[in-house]
């Protein structure tokens, strides 16, 4: 096999390059030894995420069927990989209910595993030909013009149940999430013709989202029984890596731009949250916001308003944040701008969302601009969540690659990278079955590197934390919110934590339930860092022991803590030995957005082909011109569906097939 890039591991930054690879007519291969997509940026149900916890408290490493070894030629060098995952340390995991009366339950439309699926998708057979639509939600660009963004929201609307790689080696439901379509090697995300679907069939009902409850609904939680949360694991789609997308962020330009948008919908973050004086509250962000607020008096929105102007143009008033201002810290500088403690807080955890020891002045206001810049586009809020959780932006980016000619396997393991020694450059790899498969690029993970290689890098780590609770940590008249909270440090030398409640109108959990993600760089282990800011928030207690005081703060169902490795930052020439060809990309980083990504998967891209354009959309179906040899045999009544044609003729233009694609004069 003879391909232009091979890609190891599915992760955001390497999805991203495979569909601007494939976009700009490369022939691309995305492997991965994982049996579901996305990596550490993946989603799971909760009996996916129960076995992805296993997995990484056992460590079983894979054991090599044959010795690659003997397939290295005399004026060939091998550059071994990693068989074993070590990016996820410290996991724990806790119930806070009734285990014992969860014996017995099966998931709800959970169809029963046959031991024939695995030799199969291993030989390259698909598990079948079902999939699940995807979720009618906010389409990217739907809240403000579509001219402004030169998208049409129509094709989004008329295409709703897309094809998305999956997630675990299940059979998929209509009501899962869509991206849990089991896929082996040889299968591609969303490559198939029929989009879930078979023609003259109707399609199947997505789930829809949970209405709002009316006012007087009653305040008191329903008991949630863990029995609940095992039958109803499917409505779970539980992210190891907790993001929102800034509405002007560099991940929403590119979903435009490429138009990878039309594969997801977008709920938006509907209030950000302050934790103060041991109380949670409202943050007002918007000039609407500040003015409607009743936390505030007069006078502190006056001086609100007027900060925050000075921050959209502060560069415009060079002298009112250099020369004594400029080695301060953000902090110091809001104390000298005659804010009261209260706005100090807002502004520095809040808004900013910066650190309150090591964040400069510079750095602050950038951070602070930036919130500013993307109040509006979208919402209330600068953020939008995806629904069915983070792990379908990078399914999203591996469909437009499938449907550009890109050939996905999962469950297939790469052995080693294989170098030709008079040129230096790596020249194939040698996967599991001892198939050498020859490449002019490689793109791997940064976890896929052996220790030997990663020998001189320094990694950081994120504390992560996942709960499952019973009702939000800050009650309303509405129970649908997505909220984002930064606990400021509860004790020097500890960092901030961010915390990203979801409810189940973004498909992330079941109803009557909130599912609360909390990220933080790790200092201690996982626990270690994170719990201090649990018990604050929440009530860790059974009901029988719960007592008083624990009443009010939402109850945790369960709860799980991981740290999760995180290499963004890290120079290819920190790795030993690897090639010029070879590029490297990091996992997850700590940061709420995913600027990081975009940035990695572009710079690593315009090395590969700097004269090529970076990821720019698709024809549209009605520029594409059908040569008359092509068109004969769509019209001999084999398949006359309208839908149907624009995607099968962009596959065969990117495979270089003959048809061509033209913009009409």
């Amino acid at each position: 096999i003879i391909l232009k890039s091979a890609h190891v591991i599915s992760g955001l930054p390497e999805s991203i390059i495979a569909a601007a690879c494939a976009r700009s007519g490369q022939r691309v291969l995305h492997v991965d030894s994982r049996n579901y997509y996305g990596g550490n940026w993946a989603s799971f149900s909760f009996s996916g995420l129960l076995s992805w916890i296993k997995e990484n408290q056992v460590k079983i490493s894979q054991i090599a069927s044959l010795d690659w070894r003997k397939l290295i030629l005399e004026d060939e060098e091998a550059i071994p990989l990693s068989s074993k995952d070590r990016t996820i340390q410290h996991v724990e995991d806790f119930c806070f209910g009734d285990q014992d009366s969860a014996e017995g339950v099966e998931e709800a439309g959970a169809l029963p595993k046959l031991p024939v699926f695995a030799a199969a998708a291993a030989q390259g057979v698909s598990p079948g030909p079902e999939e699940s639509p995807a979720a009618e939600g906010i389409s990217l660009g739907s809240e403000e013009s579509p001219a402004a963004e030169g998208v049409s929201p129509g094709p989004e609307k008329e295409d709703p149940a897309v094809e998305s790689p999956g997630e675990e080696a299940q059979s998929p439901e209509p009501e899962q999430a869509p991206g849990t379509d089991p896929a082996g090697a040889g299968t591609a995300p969303g490559s198939g013709a029929a989009p879930g679907t078979a023609p003259g069939e109707s399609p199947l009902e997505p789930a829809k989202a949970e209405p709002a409850p009316s006012e007087n609904a009653a305040q008191e939680p329903k008991k949630i029984t863990y029995s609940q949360i095992i039958r109803e694991g499917r409505r779970f789609n539980i992210d190891l890596v907790s993001k929102l997308l800034y509405s002007r962020g560099l991940l929403i330009d590119l979903l435009i731009k490429s138009n990878v948008s039309r594969y997801a919908e977008f709920k938006n973050a509907t209030r950000v949250l302050a934790f103060r004086e041991g109380k949670v509250e409202q943050v007002p962000c918007s000039r609407a916001d500040v003015f409607n607020s009743r936390q505030l008096t007069m006078v502190e929105k006056r001086m609100l308003m007027k900060f925050l102007t000075f921050c959209l143009d502060y560069e415009q008033h060079p002298e009112e944040y250099q020369g004594s201002h400029e080695s301060s810290t953000f902090a110091q500088f809001l104390q000298t701008r005659k804010l009261t403690p209260s706005l100090q807080h807002f502004i520095l955890h809040s808004i900013a969302m910066v650190s309150e020891a090591e964040s400069s002045t510079l750095q602050g206001l950038q951070a602070t601009r930036k919130f500013l810049q993307c109040l509006g586009r979208y919402g209330n809020t600068p953020f939008l969540f995806p629904l069915y959780g983070q792990g379908e932006i990078p399914q999203c980016f591996c469909r437009l690659c499938a449907v550009f000619g890109g050939i996905y396997c999962l469950r297939h393991a790469v052995r080693c990278l294989v170098l030709d020694r008079a040129s230096g450059r790596c020249k194939a790899i040698v996967d599991h079955f001892g198939q050498r498969i020859s490449a002019n690029y490689f793109i791997v993970e940064d976890s896929y590197l052996s220790e030997s290689t990663c020998t001189n890098v320094c990694y950081k780590q994120i504390s992560r934390a996942v709960l499952i609770t019973d009702q939000s940590i800050l009650n309303t008249d509405s129970e649908q919110q997505v909220s984002i909270l930064t606990v400021p440090p509860l004790e020097p030398g500890r960092a901030a934590v961010c915390v990203i409640e979801l409810c189940s109108s973004t498909m992330t959990c079941m109803k009557d339930t909130y599912l609360v993600h909390l990220t933080c760089p790790s200092t201690k282990t996982a626990r270690e860092d994170l719990e201090p800011v649990v018990q604050k928030l929440f009530n860790l207690n059974t009901e029988k022991e719960t007592e008083n005081e624990e009443l009010e703060k939402p109850r945790v169902l369960w709860a799980v803590y991981f740290n999760m490795r995180d290499s963004s930052g890290v120079e290819k020439s920190s790795y030993a030995g690897l090639p010029p060809n070879v590029y490297v990309c990091s996992g997850p980083d700590s940061a709420l957005g995913n600027d990081c990504a975009v940035k990695q998967a572009e710079t690593i891209f315009r090395e590969m082909f700097p004269t090529e354009e970076f990821c720019p959309a698709p024809p549209n179906p009605e520029d594409i011109i059908y040569d008359e040899d092509e068109i004969e045999p769509e019209e001999s009544g084999l398949n006359n569906s309208p839908e149907t044609k624009p995607e099968a003729s962009a596959e065969e233009n990117s495979s270089g097939d003959g048809a061509a694609v033209a913009k009409e004069e």
